[in-house]
């Protein structure tokens, strides 16, 4: 079942910080975003790295639309405007910004990583007398 994106492709500008640290220090957002995804399994540090070693050969793309791809069969979502390798090439600013307000509007905090995913109230169970 597919679901829509929250935001459009270039609705970076909705949010300043995000957009401002993206077009500086895309590894930080991608990350962000890539922690999340992998569940905390590998830190955000280890990603921004990684996306940085990748972004001095000009081939960091590769790996968000990895990430990309890993966002959209997780929750649904349709791969617009384009594959998803063609968008993290000709915009990943945009696409980075995009799938950050995503995990946003999904309730994650990506400032915190995985620690800022949703907190679901326990199940409390009513008491027999």
């Amino acid at each position: 079942m597919s679901s829509k994106w929250s935001s459009g492709l270039c609705g970076c500008g909705k949010t300043l910080g995000t957009c401002c640290i993206t077009c500086w220090l895309p590894c930080v957002t991608f990350g962000r975003n890539a922690e999340i995804l992998d569940e905390g399994r590998t830190s955000c540090m280890v990603h921004g790295l990684i996306y940085g070693l990748l972004w001095t050969i000009s081939c960091q793309w590769v790996i968000s639309c990895i990430y990309r791809e890993k966002l959209r069969s997780k929750y649904g979502l349709p791969a617009e405007p384009c594959c998803d390798c063609l968008v993290h090439f000709c915009c990943e600013p945009c696409a980075l910004c995009q799938e950050h307000a995503e995990l946003r509007s999904r309730g994650f905090d990506a400032s915190k990583g995985w620690d800022g995913r949703p907190t679901v109230p326990p199940v409390r169970f009513p008491m027999f007398k």
